[in-house]
Parts: C-alpha cells; sequence; structure tokens
C-alpha cells in the first residue's frame, strides 16, 4: 500500500483511434464470414493483448507472402505495405482485405500523385517501422528518408525544384516540426502537406499528455514496445519534467514507481485497448490510490467505413475487443 497516492487522473483522449478499430474488426469480421485460419501480414497493430486475442479467434500473423497457402484470405495490417506486397499478394491469388489506415492511404496517394508530376519526397519517420517501408514501398525509388534533424543535411535528392515531404503518422508533433523547419532551411521550395500527415489521434494524445503531465507526479503511459505512438507519449511525458513509464500490462507496474507520489496520470496509445487501462486503474488502487478522475479532453467522433464484404449487413458483428 502507498498512502501517499491521493488519486489517478485519465488523460482524454486516449486508446484506440478510429483507424485502429477499423482494423481489428476487419480481422474479426473476416474470421466471422469466412472462419478462421485468416492470415494477417504483420501485427494487425502494434499491440501484444491485441494480436494475442484474434490469434485465439483465429488470425495467423506472418511477416512473408510465401507462408501463406494459396487462396487463402489475407488482412494488410493498420501501417500499409508496399507496392511491391501488394503485387505479391496479386500474383499469388489471395483473397485480400486492407486495413490500412485511411489517413496512411492518404499519404500513399499523395506520394502517387506528387510523384506522377516528377516530384521526390523527403520522409520524416523512423527507419524500419512498417508504416514508413509501407510508404517508401509506394516508390521504386526517389523518396529520402530522415529521423532527424542531422539527417536533413546528408540528404542528396536528384533536384530540388520538385521536392516534397511526407510524414509517418504516429511521430512527436514536436520532434516533426523541428524536422520539418531543417527541411524548409534547407530546400527553401519544398511542397508540404495543405494537413499535416501526424494524425489527428496521435495529434490528440500527445496535446493530453501536455496538460495532464503538469498536474501530476507520475505519468503511467499503456502500449507495447513496438507502438511508435505510444513510445512518444512516454518521451513527451519525460521531456516534460514528469517521470513516465510505459507498460504494456498491469502486471508490469512496479510498486517503487509510486512511492512518494501524490497524483498519477493515466493514458494509453492508439492501439492499446481500454482494458488494459483498466487494469492498470485496479493495480493502482491496490496499492492506495482513493479516487479516478477523467480529465477534460476532446471527444473523438471520426469513424472509418469497413471495405466492401465486410459491411455490417454482410455479416453479424463479431465480439469486438475493446
Amino acid at each position: 500500500m502507498n498512502p501517499n497516492i491521493e488519486e489517478v487522473i485519465l488523460a482524454e483522449p486516449r486508446g484506440f483511434c478510429a483507424g485502429v478499430d477499423r482494423a481489428i474488426e476487419i480481422v474479426e469480421r473476416a474470421i466471422a464470414k469466412f472462419g478462421a485460419p485468416i492470415y494477417v501480414r504483420h501485427e494487425i497493430v502494434h499491440n501484444t493483448y491485441v494480436v494475442n486475442e484474434l490469434k485465439a479467434k483465429g488470425a495467423i500473423f506472418i511477416e512473408d507472402l510465401a507462408d501463406v497457402p494459396p487462396g487463402a484470405t489475407l488482412v494488410f495490417s493498420a501501417h500499409g505495405v508496399s507496392k511491391a506486397v501488394q503485387q505479391e499478394a496479386r500474383d499469388r491469388g489471395f483473397d485480400v482485405f486492407d486495413a490500412t489506415c485511411p489517413l496512411v492511404t492518404k499519404v500513399h496517394v499523395e506520394v502517387a500523385k506528387l510523384a506522377k508530376e516528377g516530384y521526390e519526397f523527403i520522409m520524416i519517420g523512423h527507419k524500419g517501422h512498417p508504416e514508413v517501408e509501407g510508404t517508401m514501398g509506394q516508390l521504386s525509388s526517389g523518396i529520402h528518408l530522415v529521423e532527424d534533424v542531422e539527417d536533413v543535411a546528408k540528404v542528396s535528392p536528384a533536384q530540388t525544384e520538385k521536392l516534397a515531404v511526407v510524414t509517418q503518422t504516429t511521430l512527436s508533433v514536436d520532434d516533426a516540426a523541428e524536422i520539418a523547419a531543417a527541411v524548409r532551411a534547407r530546400f527553401p521550395k519544398v511542397r508540404e502537406p495543405k494537413q499535416q500527415d501526424i494524425c489527428y489521434a496521435t495529434q490528440n494524445r500527445q496535446d493530453a499528455v501536455k496538460i495532464l503531465s503538469p498536474q501530476v507526479d507520475l505519468v503511467i503511459v499503456v502500449g507495447s514496445p513496438t507502438s511508435s505512438n505510444s513510445n512518444r507519449l512516454r518521451e513527451l511525458a519525460q521531456r516534460l519534467g514528469t517521470e513516465s513509464y510505459m507498460v504494456d500490462s498491469a502486471d508490469e507496474l512496479k510498486p517503487e514507481w509510486f512511492e512518494g507520489k501524490g497524483r498519477i496520470g493515466l493514458t494509453a496509445g492508439a492501439s492499446a485497448p481500454e482494458v488494459l487501462v483498466r487494469e492498470v486503474i485496479e493495480r493502482v488502487r491496490a496499492l492506495g490510490a482513493v479516487s479516478v478522475r477523467k480529465m477534460d479532453g476532446i471527444e473523438e467522433t471520426i469513424k472509418f467505413p469497413l471495405p466492401k464484404g465486410l459491411k455490417l449487413d454482410d455479416i453479424p458483428p463479431p465480439g469486438h475487443i475493446s
């Protein structure tokens, strides 16, 4: 017991975004309609609990399409895939449902449109992240990745008259702005998106942490190690001067983190289900937390449509992960 813990303050908004909700529902509906197994290229979203729940329902997660049997149903993850992966799936004759987040697809469409006009691209993102691989894989060449301000000085595009910048959707808003400023300084004619590529959910969750952090002594972020947007929330709280930890589940909480901490802030990345947040609340209550209150914040009402063939009237709704 830690008698010092007065209350837990819940960030608002937190947890699932519309793109994650849609991606999970696509897998669940595909299983309901076609039966198990349904193959999914890469983790549908970066959350251990979600992936394990879907495995239990009959999803098989693979990285290499060679591991999928002929004629199988395949789902692309929310992060998007390259043109080469799309083509390979067609060549192998899979029945494909694309769970790419529509906000990632928007970036892909922009890249394709500007490439036809002769543009080269600078992409701000994390090397090796599946979303970055998917976006860069929309073109065979002419797209240059920068991970930080230092990388901007090393970029050597073939020409600078037609240069555009695109961004991974789950970055730190502040870091991306700093890198974009460095790109503008080096390439003053660079074309930037009318609306930033960083998605509404990433922005809203980071804004909520900016409001939450000064009010608390400790911030706990619920999210898996592979989740880019969850990692950014923990880093942001830390940068704002509040001790912060990220946990995949309540089991990872350490009692010593809470010693001498009166107010605990709690948030969750866009791929982390609310059930995990509830379990963390219970664990912190067991450590002595007296009350839990929700911070005022933006209410998100965005919902993305499902692909054809998986609409609500096609099949009964499955038991959805929440």
